[in-house]
């Protein structure tokens, strides 16, 4: 009987046996783990617990609005939202030099003013002392079916 394997009493009468997976454990383990999870993920993010020098530097500041320079339609300035006459403009931006030199400047005007208008601005606000200027444009849209 070489190659045959003897079952013994095998009883076809029994149960079938049943197909079909039993995912309830599966689901539980799941929802186990996940409760886990969440509770030491916020852990997780403290990081390595070390004891921080005392330091007599001061504390850095909250993020300040952007200095943003408008030339509207007619050709009036507006430093941030206040309207601006042009001499009182350079006097403005030299007093916010002293504390915010570093920002950078926006300028945004109107593409219906002349050239020159624009670049009257932007040489009040490079005289001032700010060595970053940007130029805000809006962006192009492609007009559809072209």
């Amino acid at each position: 009987m070489a190659g045959r394997i003897d079952l013994g009493d095998v009883d076809d009468d029994g149960p079938p046996l049943a197909g079909e997976i039993n995912v309830t454990p599966f689901v539980d383990v799941m929802l186990v783990l996940l409760i886990v999870f969440m509770v030491a993920a916020p852990l997780m993010m403290a990081g390595v617990p070390v004891q921080l020098p005392r330091s007599e530097a001061s504390r850095v500041s909250a993020p300040r609005e952007p200095l943003v320079v408008s030339i509207d339609r007619e050709g009036a300035i507006f430093l941030r939202q206040d309207p601006v006459e042009p001499d009182a403009l350079r006097a403005r931006l030299t007093k916010l030099a002293e504390t915010e030199k570093d920002s950078v400047v926006y300028v945004r005007a109107d593409r219906g003013i002349p050239y020159g208008r624009a670049m009257e601005v932007l040489g009040i606000v490079s005289a001032t002392g700010f060595g970053r200027v940007s130029l805000l444009s809006e962006a192009h849209r492609p007009t559809p079916g072209r």
